[in-house]
């Protein structure tokens, strides 16, 4: 993740101490918890897909999922087993994703259980069956953020989701979290339909007051293959990044605290930094400077600093590896997985600066942008190490020889 209001506007964010090694100063940081000694020393963010079935069939869902019963998936019990072994590890938060995770009958067990032995808990749901009932119930569970999909206004976002009505629904979801005292934010998945309309989202986050939100650059994994022709061009993904910085820069100004990041794209820090110094803000330049070294963008990411665990306990390196297993925790716990560097890809991924090639590996930038996202390079190259494709830099700007 690449925190705009963090490297634009030095805005203390909750995440600095595992994006930054930045422990947060705010009442409510926990200041129990580890600062990290480096990026490569992190344990695993971890999403848990806790269910496959899904109520909708969103155009770009990774998991390509659907409104059936799938067979396999990890039951209550096996679920706790993982929960406290993942506690154990020491993993920073745990992220209930699906699917859609509300379906599943026993989330709230297996939250209240998560949560008993001190475990982080976030949630990334469709919001489409938060009533103000099960908003309650996450808010006394003790989830600390939900993130709720939202992939344009009003139309857009109901044909990206498959079903009339939605946008609506989730409307509704964040209003009910909010009259929860819940946190919540707004995650949405950037292409060309929804892209020009940035700053009708960016004022629906400002009137419905929601406190954050991610936007996802279009990963190329489950459904998001048949749409990869719709991914944003450079200039594009430039346009985009200039509106979600201005955006951000003028929430900022105004005192409205609001958490902006994008995702998936690590290109982004560059850019960020690219245009403080453009705009002779050198002393901030280089402060942003800093806390992208310390970070190293991609190259702790995935395999590293973000993990994902499926429906039925395959573990991957990140949510958008559904097609690469390292392993399933009904054979081994998931820990025991995670630091086996005898599967190459995991040992690549954790030491992977010397195995990047193309234009990533003459970029100037690598050890700030870390070569970004490498399950796009597999996917579309067949090559976990080849440059991501996605990279808007010009070459110009990443000083490539050619």
């Amino acid at each position: 993740m690449i925190n705009i209001s963090k490297l634009f506007c030095f805005q203390e964010t909750s995440g600095d101490r595992i994006r930054y090694g930045k422990r947060v100063h705010s009442s409510s940081s926990t200041v129990s918890e580890d600062v990290p000694e480096s990026a490569s020393c992190r344990r695993p963010v971890t999403v848990w897909n806790i269910t496959r079935t899904c109520n909708l069939k969103c155009i770009h869902c990774y998991t390509d999922s659907h409104n059936k019963i799938y067979e396999g998936e990890l039951t209550t019990k096996e679920g706790k087993i993982l929960l406290k072994d993942l506690v154990d590890f020491k993993i920073p938060a745990i992220l209930f994703s699906g699917g859609e995770p509300l379906i599943r009958k026993d989330i709230f067990d297996l939250v209240n259980y998560a949560n008993s032995l001190g475990l982080r808990c976030t949630l990334s749901t469709n919001g489409t069956l938060i009533t103000e009932e099960i908003a309650e119930k996450i808010k006394k569970s003790g989830f600390t953020y939900v993130g709720i999909s939202l992939d344009g206004i009003g139309e857009i976002n109901d044909r990206f989701r498959g079903q009339e009505g939605v946008f609506q629904k989730a409307v509704k979801a964040f209003r009910n979290c909010r009259q929860a005292g819940q946190k919540v934010g707004l995650r949405l998945t950037l292409t060309k339909h929804n892209y020009r309309d940035l700053h009708g989202i960016f004022d629906f986050i400002e009137k419905e007051g929601i406190e954050r939100a991610c936007f996802y650059h279009l990963a190329y994994s489950g459904r998001g293959r048949q749409i990869s022709g719709d991914d944003l061009s450079p200039a594009e993904t430039r346009d985009a990044l200039d509106i979600i910085i201005e955006r951000t820069e003028d929430f900022h100004k105004r005192g409205l605290k609001k958490d902006i990041l994008t995702v998936a794209n690590h290109a982004d820090g560059i850019y960020v930094y690219l245009k403080l110094l453009k705009k002779g803000e050198e002393e901030k330049a280089e402060e942003a400077r800093k806390l992208l070294f310390w970070n190293k963008g991609g190259m702790y990411s995935s395999g590293v600093g973000i993990a994902c665990i499926d429906f039925q306990g395959e573990v991957h390196p990140d949510q958008f590896w559904m097609h690469y297993s390292f392993g399933n925790i009904r054979e081994r716990p998931f820990s025991q997985i995670w630091m086996d560097t005898t599967n190459p890809l995991m040992a690549g991924l954790k030491d992977r600066k010397k195995l990047i090639k193309g234009r990533c590996a003459l970029c100037k930038w690598i050890d700030l942008c870390g070569a970004s996202m490498r399950v796009r390079s597999d996917i579309i190259y067949g090559d976990p190490w080849e440059s991501d494709p996605a990279c808007y830099l010009s070459d110009e700007e990443i000083g490539f020889p050619g």
